[in-house]
């Protein structure tokens, strides 16, 4: 009787919590033609962290080989750093400037392992050093920290040689998530940081989501329709999202206009991808393009050799 109380107990206090970003206003508004180019551009850089070729080979340029990010192999850039196959959870991406568009990315790939899967299915909550009382998905939060010292002494080396540079932080799914702790860290370093995340699940409970939705550079995260993804994990486990969604109100494989984007402010709101009865996993695969065709694609050849390989959903 007592752990059924302590139960309902500890589902009160959250929801508790939880309710005041519930019940903030559900603004809905549109986008315009300049942030849905950056939607498009930002979309092939966490595109590109998927092709193997910019996680493995540094001070090279970024490109995709089977053709899903024109805008950033038409501009002029170099990765600074890349990584990959760290131990635990095999966090991968690359920091790159951009020379055509005054950029640095940090971009970080989607599920793609095994131990991704694993960092995924780590459900528990674990304190963070981002703000007091934060707590953030641990598999996310332990890939960040593999991570972290990597990338945070790339973007130092970046912002001295480029100081005038923008710094953007991005990713797909797993992707996502990881670029949303990075990019709250960098922004508490100093540093202005635009966040850009494409069907990223749930990483934190509502304090942290709270402080990071708050902090000043600029918060995208981008749904689609009925993604999976961004509904996991569940609210009832002590999870929300940043603020706002921009949720992409069109099916599969179809061209977006800034008529087709959403704006919808609260953590928690029905009106976007939170509010589909059914999913669909093919709507996390399509966000302006084929986001991981370099992951499906190698996959799909891998299958024609024998070779194994783990799927991303």
């Amino acid at each position: 009787m007592g752990s059924i109380s302590s139960f309902f107990t500890l589902l009160f206090s959250f929801f508790s919590a939880v309710t005041p970003i519930i019940a903030a206003p559900l603004v809905e508004r549109g986008i315009n033609s300049d942030l849905l180019a950056n939607f498009n551009l930002f979309e092939q850089y966490a595109a590109a962290a998927y092709c193997s070729g910019n996680n493995d080979s540094p001070n090279s340029k970024v490109t995709c080989p089977y053709g899903n990010c024109p805008l950033v192999q038409a501009a002029s850039t170099i990765t600074l750093t890349e990584f990959q196959n760290s131990l635990r959870t095999d966090v991968t991406g690359f920091v790159a400037t951009d020379t055509t568009n005054n950029l640095t990315i940090l971009s970080f790939r989607g599920s793609a392992s095994i131990q991704n899967w694993l960092t995924n299915l780590d459900l528990s909550t674990i304190p963070t050093d981002l703000c007091p009382g934060c707590t953030a998905h641990s598999g996310f939060w332990s890939s960040w920290l593999e991570s972290r010292t990597g990338v945070l002494d790339a973007i130092k080396t970046a912002a001295r040689e480029n100081p005038g540079y923008k710094l953007i932080v991005t990713g797909h799914s797993l992707g996502g998530a990881i670029a949303t702790l990075a990019a709250a860290e960098l922004r508490n370093s100093g540093y202005e940081t635009a966040l850009y995340t494409f069907g990223a699940p749930r990483i934190a409970g509502p304090k942290l989501s709270s402080f990071i939705s708050q902090q000043p550079g600029g918060n995208y995260r981008v749904t689609h329709w009925n993604d999976p993804v961004p509904r996991l994990p569940p609210i009832p486990m002590g999870f929300v999202h940043v603020s706002p969604e921009y949720y992409i109100d069109k099916g599969n494989n179809q061209a977006v206009g800034s008529g087709d984007v959403k704006v919808l402010e609260g953590s928690v709101n029905l009106r976007g991808n939170s509010g589909w009865l059914v999913t669909d996993v093919g709507a996390h695969a399509w966000y302006f393009n084929d986001i991981a065709k370099c992951y499906t694609n190698a996959l799909f050849n891998g299958k024609k050799r024998g070779v194994k390989m783990v799927k991303m959903f």
